[in-house]
């Protein structure tokens, strides 16, 4: 049985850090894409950042514009997880945060319709 368990999230002030976690069992992800996407109350499900195996030896890395140069994704095959680090933290960025595992390639990795798997989420709240 697949699991995504997301954890690190919290309340922080504007301007502050988190790092979200994913830990990932019951198969690896190691080729295929992982991503971050969050929901406010109120609001749809967004994408927030992704991570996929590029073919040249390296993942490649896409984020929405909202966290560009704020967030930055990375993944560790060993631990079979992928993480989340939040700077420069705005009360915008307060949402329920979702791991998400992708069993294939996929093309639009924003999409959450290339996900298979999904963690339960994890809340975060930025103070202002």
């Amino acid at each position: 049985q697949v699991q995504l368990v997301e954890s690190g999230g919290g309340l922080v002030q504007t301007g502050g850090s988190l790092t979200l976690s994913c830990a990932a069992s019951g198969r690896t992800f190691n080729n295929y894409p992982m991503g971050w996407f969050r929901q406010a109350p109120g609001k749809e499900r967004e994408f927030v950042a992704a991570t996929r195996w590029s073919g040249d030896s390296r993942y490649s890395a896409e984020s929405a514009d909202s966290v560009k140069g704020r967030f930055t994704i990375y993944r560790d095959n060993a631990k079979n997880a992928v993480y989340l680090r939040m700077n420069s933290l705005k009360p915008e960025d307060t949402a329920v945060y979702y791991c998400a595992a992708a069993s294939r390639g996929a093309t639009n990795v924003a999409s959450g319709r290339a996900y298979d798997y999904w963690g339960q989420g994890t809340q975060v709240t930025v103070s202002s």
